[in-house]
């Protein structure tokens, strides 16, 4: 697909200007930040998705097997997958479903839990997540667009948010394994 050619005025400047222009003063930054965020994650997300493409994966898809591929035994209860994706429990269902069609992963009982429902990574979802990872790794994880510094910097910006948030408390400097 051919990059559309740049506009000549950066049109999120121009929503800010208008916004400024209607009085809107106090909201003008806020508004500038949010669409600049939106937009930034349509430009990235469009480059992981062309990247898994070839794979026939989402990233949604992508984050439950590498999740799975992660952990110690290659499974994880259903609820941690909830949990550490921060996704609706809903979603995880039906993405774990589509896997378990395609044979990427199984669904297991718990062996603790009547209730609980285990996600395994088969075989063929080992490989497949390993090569969609080297994949991302090359085309978008290693250059995501930005240098080293506004990249750290960046991400320290949107930790200090998500923490504001509630998606976590202080962390650790190294995560604990899965």
């Amino acid at each position: 697909m051919a990059r559309p050619r740049p506009l000549p005025i950066d049109p999120l400047a121009e929503a800010k200007r208008q916004w400024l222009a209607h009085g809107w003063t106090d909201a003008a930054d806020g508004m500038a930040l949010v669409t600049s965020v939106m937009r930034a994650q349509q430009l990235l997300l469009a480059r992981v998705d062309a990247t898994l493409k070839p794979f026939a994966l989402s990233f949604a898809r992508y984050e439950v097997l590498r999740l799975l591929a992660f952990s110690r035994a290659g499974s994880l209860p259903l609820s941690s997958v909830v949990a550490r994706l921060q996704v609706h429990p809903t979603t995880v269902t039906s993405t774990a479903e589509r896997l378990v069609r395609d044979g990427l992963i199984a669904r297991e009982p718990h062996p603790h839990d009547g209730r609980a429902a285990l996600l395994v990574l088969t075989e063929s979802g080992r490989e497949l997540v390993e090569r969609a990872t080297q994949a991302l790794n090359a085309d978008v994880f290693a250059q995501p667009g930005l240098s080293r510094d506004d990249a750290a910097e960046l991400v320290a910006i949107v930790a200090r948010l998500r923490k504001d948030a509630g998606d976590f408390a202080d962390p650790r400097p190294q995560p604990e394994a899965l």
